[in-house]
């Protein structure tokens, strides 16, 4: 099973998403003075949205508040002003604190308070935004809220969706939350590597930093080996000395991939084993039948893939278009596999998909979403075989402008399974024994198609960054061989680009049927973001104009004056981090990125269950059988929604930290080393360094940067030197020493051998003045150099 790059420009940033809607059951909190009618201050406002999350939108602002005609544009005024100020930030209909916590979100309950109430903290919490907030989980009576219905009931270790209030007692944690309802029951196990001690048994070494040892006696090593990455199972909590465990299973050596995606499964509570009821109904599942469906399986649709994907969900086919009324048009065709045919809502299979959200992807590993048996063999578009699909079979003008669409479930034979460079190398002239007969009639209208969408995709300018994406290639024993960064073919873009055109119409035309689905949205940046990109620019001449009406396109002007300077890479970063969260909704809001206003995850149902909610939505009004969506998921679209963008965030993560771990445990030999380096990072703290032969991130204290006491500026993204003037800039190409390597933290450090440039003008002109501004610190002489990664 393998990830294809679908979607390129559907960006994930750091700010989550906010999303559902708070109830009515908020705790009181101490009144405010409003005067009806009146425009409130700036304070007044800013503690309304603190104290009713709920009520957080201009709309409702206006409402509480009374206001009305020339009160309501002075009202938008003031709150534009606020997010201008970083006081406020948008979150898709509502506005929130920075750094606040959405109405409605997925928790982890961690442990009691002193009075034995369980302490529950956000699943996924940026790491820009410090320590995750606390959060009081209210249980309510077993007769539930209003005694109607059952309430849920949660305990140590589960994860929740929870509905979020501001605390009354404000001693407290700043939070209470309503249980909505249990997502899993995690066991009370643990992961460490196993450490064996003389005289017999053992020590468990802690994989988390705020983990404790624990002694493991002779009779519970569970026949583990010292370095082995164990799950284990607390025996005993005493009063003194250290906690005793149990060994419950070996996983591995700590060296290799499999233990290391182990420990970040474990670390976000990832679903990786599928229930025997799960895996019951997958086997008992039997091929679809032609039932509402059209028969295709003479059209020749062909699947192009990594060359080592076990899994194809989608097919293409295009043609010139026969209608004199489209001279020069195409006529593109996209079938997906019809996954809602097998996985039928509130099924184990769907409640157990829900669970996991979406496949998580490991080098040379996958967590599913679905069991193989439905993802890679009744539901994978495989050469020569019947299977069912959802079609869409889109019309574009010569211009690329799509001037019609209509969509079918169908039944379809997959003329061919290509792979990636397969595919490009026939269309360059070298075709193999198997794309030499459908170079003609089915690979060169592909590229022609896509050619003509290419105009249209040019005159919607979506945002453009260059951004390579490095892969690890593994030995056989699961360690790291090299890491590369694999060309990026006219290939890859046809798909992308019919795959992004296929999610369009799934969402015109559930629009246009008045179906509720859940959309994929992409709010624009901030304001106070946008100045601060706004002031690193400024310092390279580079202008972005102000105001709330930045588009896409905006952007791609500012990387292509930056594309071939030396300032390429790090405009491109500042660019990146500019941009908002791309998250799930019921609510749409478009998606700036891509450029679009209505936009919705249709083509990859195998792997993500956003896709698989539009999959049965098209289904049920489309009047295409069995599998549609239910009344019961419609109201609920809130909560999924919820639920699968923290999923997706859970699975970056994981994702992110076990290549971390892995190029960690790689160069952790080479300590003392030599390596070339790019400055991918500047904070008060140090600098962020990226080694681009290895993909791998590590940090340098501000402290251990040398003599000279070192100056923070933020709009030039530098730490410059007060006494020299010299200094380093965001995307400094630099050589630096591995000082020390953690692999279970997934952590670098290094130690900076280049001297440094001189800092632009601004920054010396600073120097010169002695004047401090807000925001810039200086270097403190004898320090302690922090340990690992920032």
């Amino acid at each position: 099973m393998s990830r294809t790059p679908r979607d390129r420009t559907d960006l994930t940033g750091k700010r989550a998403g906010k999303i559902g809607r708070a109830g009515k059951d908020a705790p009181a909190v101490e009144p405010l003075n409003i005067v009806h009618g009146a425009l409130p201050s700036r304070e007044v406002i800013l503690r309304f949205i603190a104290d009713h999350p709920q009520k957080a939108s201009k709309r409702e602002l206006a409402k509480a508040f009374g206001l009305k005609g020339d009160s309501r544009v002075e009202l938008k005024h003031l709150l534009q002003e606020l997010e201008q100020e970083g006081m406020l930030q948008k979150s898709r209909k509502s506005l929130i604190r920075p750094g606040a916590l959405p109405p409605v979100t997925v928790l982890d309950i961690t442990t009691r308070d002193k009075d034995g109430d369980l302490i529950g903290r956000p699943a996924e919490w940026p790491e820009d935004q410090g320590v995750a907030p606390a959060v009081a989980i209210r249980q309510q009576s077993p007769a539930g809220r209003q005694g109607k219905g059952k309430a849920p009931v949660a305990g140590l270790g589960d994860r929740i969706l929870a509905k979020i209030f501001p605390a009354v007692d404000r001693g407290g944690p700043a939070y209470t939350a309503r249980i909505i309802k249990v997502i899993d029951r995690r066991r009370a196990a643990a992961m460490g590597v196993f450490r064996t001690a003389p005289g017999g048994g053992g020590r468990l070494l802690p994989i988390e930093r705020r983990g404790e040892e624990m002694v493991i006696d002779p009779d519970f090593t569970g026949g583990a080996a010292d370095g082995d990455l164990v799950e284990i199972e607390v025996a005993r909590l005493g009063r003194f000395g250290l906690p005793r465990a149990k060994v419950l299973s070996v996983v591995g050596s700590v060296g290799s991939e499999k233990a290391i995606s182990m420990i970040a499964i474990h670390a976000h509570g990832i679903p990786h084993v599928f229930p025997p009821a799960v895996m019951a109904e997958a086997e008992a599942a039997k091929p679809a039948t032609m039932s509402h469906r059209e028969d295709w399986r003479d059209v020749p649709l062909i699947t192009i893939d990594p060359a080592d994907a076990k899994d194809h969900d989608d097919a293409v086919y295009a043609e010139l278009d026969p209608s004199p009324d489209n001279p020069g048009g195409v006529i593109v065709t996209v079938a997906i596999a019809d996954v809602s045919w097998y996985v039928r809502p509130n099924s184990p299979l769907d409640r157990e998909a829900l669970k996991r959200g979406n496949s998580v992807y490991f080098p040379d590993r996958v967590v599913p979403m679905l069991p193989e048996r439905i993802s890679n063999d009744l539901c994978s578009l495989k050469e020569g075989v019947d299977r069912p699909a959802l079609a869409v079979r889109m019309s574009f003008s010569g211009e690329g402008r799509k001037i019609g669409h209509t969509f079918h479930r169908i039944m379809m034979k997959s003329a061919a399974k290509l792979s990636y460079q397969q595919a490009q190398a026939a269309i360059d002239g070298n075709p193999d024994d198997k794309t030499g007969p459908m170079l003609e009639p089915i690979l060169k209208p592909l590229w022609h198609a896509y050619a003509v969408m290419k105009r249209g995709r040019d005159r919607r300018q979506p945002l453009e960054l260059d951004m390579p994406e490095r892969k690890i290639l593994l030995k056989p024993d699961g360690t790291v061989d090299r890491v590369f960064v694999p060309p990026r073919l006219d290939a890859h873009k046809l798909i992308e680009e019919m795959m992004i055109q296929a999610n369009v119409a799934a969402a015109e035309t559930l629009e246009k049927k008045r179906q509720v689905l859940v959309y994929r949205i992409h709010d624009g940046p901030t304001l106070a973001k946008q100045e601060v990109l706004r002031e690193f620019l400024a310092t390279l001449g580079i202008s972005l104009a102000k105001g709330g009406n930045v588009r896409a396109n905006s952007f791609n002007g500012i990387l292509a004056k930056a594309e071939g300077t030396a300032h390429q890479t790090m405009v491109n970063e500042m660019v990146l981090r500019s941009q908002s969260q791309a998250i799930y909704s019921p609510e749409n809001i478009g998606h700036f990125g891509l450029n679009l206003m209505k936009y919705a995850h249709f083509t990859s149902p195998i792997r993500r269950y956003a896709d698989l909610i539009v999959h049965r939505a098209l289904v049920g009004s489309l009047g295409f059988g069995e599998g549609g969506i239910t009344p019961d998921e419609e109201a609920a679209l809130d909560d999924i929604a919820a639920e699968i963008s923290t999923f997706e965030r859970r699975a970056m993560a994981a994702e992110r930290e076990t290549i971390d771990r892995l190029i960690a445990h790689h160069l952790s030999t080479r300590v003392g080393e030599e390596f070339a380096g790019l400055v991918s990072g500047v904070t008060k703290s140090g600098l962020f360094i990226t080694l681009p032969d290895y993909g791998a991130d590590g940090f340098i204290p501000i402290s251990t940067l040398g003599s000279d006491y070192f100056i923070y500026d933020e709009a030039h993204q530098a730490l410059s030197g007060e006494r020299t003037g010299l200094g380093y800039r965001l995307g400094d190409s630099v050589t630096v020493k591995l000082a020390e390597a953690i692999p279970l933290a997934g952590a670098l450090r290094f130690e900076m051998l280049s001297e440094g440039r001189e800092m632009p003008t601004a920054v010396r002109s600073f120097h010169k003045t002695g004047r401090r501004d807000k925001g810039q610190v200086r270097k403190k002489p004898g320090t302690r150099p922090p340990r690992g990664r920032r």
